[in-house]
């Protein structure tokens, strides 16, 4: 992906690895748009960062996803890049759960669904540009679920492999398909925010954009601190590091 000039939409923009991005990005001399549905959160975003744009966006709705969409490719002609990034993360106990599972739909749909529908829409529009990227954010969970997140992390595993499929069927046309796959990120999403453990979201950014803007550019962005999950099968050490995450995080959640 070209580092400058490019006319950037990325989703859940207000805040954690989102903003982080939008801001990074923007500083490389990019026209940014951020999307989400905490219009506050946006609105505080654009506000410290002069020149971004910000509009709101409820991706669990594919009418708005609709509208949405023909509000953005109206608005920003040049819009090339997409980052799908808007995602919800909770704990879930598989054997106490809602009937009706609200967690679990509203995952899917704001996780999985979001990204398919935004996708579909704008596919068109990123096809007429001369070069266009689209970037969807899975996680290192969706490689080694963490138990007590099972449909925040197989939504992350779909979206793996959609990307992959995308991609594929892209190959000949002006459009990369890149995975963004980040490790456990000191954020708000599950109060992660303060957590020692999770890699600091400064140092995620760093060298998360500058594998982003290498050329070329690796259709994984993998930080180092993801490996170990991103590669646990080929290695041979799924057991043990699915052991190991789900001893010290899901065992005391399930309690």
């Amino acid at each position: 992906m070209n580092s400058t000039g490019n006319t950037i939409l990325i989703t859940g923009g207000g805040s954690g690895i989102g903003r982080g991005l939008a801001e990074a990005l923007q500083a490389l001399g990019n026209q940014v748009i951020i999307a989400g549905r905490r219009k506050q959160a946006l609105e505080e975003t654009a506000a410290a960062n002069p020149g971004m744009k910000s509009i709101p966006l409820d991706i669990e709705s594919p009418a708005a996803i609709r509208a949405f969409a023909a509000k953005i490719a109206a608005e920003f002609p040049s819009l090339n890049v997409l980052i799908n990034n808007a995602g919800i993360m909770r704990a879930e106990k598989l054997f106490a759960q809602q009937s009706d599972l609200a967690d679990a739909e509203a995952t899917v749909a704001t996780n999985l669904l979001g990204p398919i529908r935004l996708i579909a829409v704008l596919l068109p529009h990123l096809l007429k540009q001369p070069r266009a990227t689209i970037i969807n954010v899975s996680s290192g969970l969706a490689f080694v679920p963490l138990a007590i997140t099972p449909t925040y992390c197989a939504t992350k595993a779909a979206i793996h492999s959609y990307t992959q499929s995308l991609r594929y069927q892209l190959k000949n046309t002006p459009i990369e398909v890149l995975e963004l796959i980040p490790p456990y990120v000191a954020t708000h999403l599950m109060n992660g925010a303060d957590d020692p453990h999770a890699m600091p979201l400064a140092e995620f950014l760093a060298e998360s954009v500058a594998i982003l803007t290498s050329q070329p550019t690796p259709q994984e962005i993998c930080v180092e601190r993801v490996n170990p999950l991103r590669t646990a099968s080929e290695s041979g050490r799924f057991e043990k590091i699915f052991h190991t995450l789900n001893a010290a995080r899901s065992d005391a959640l399930l309690s």
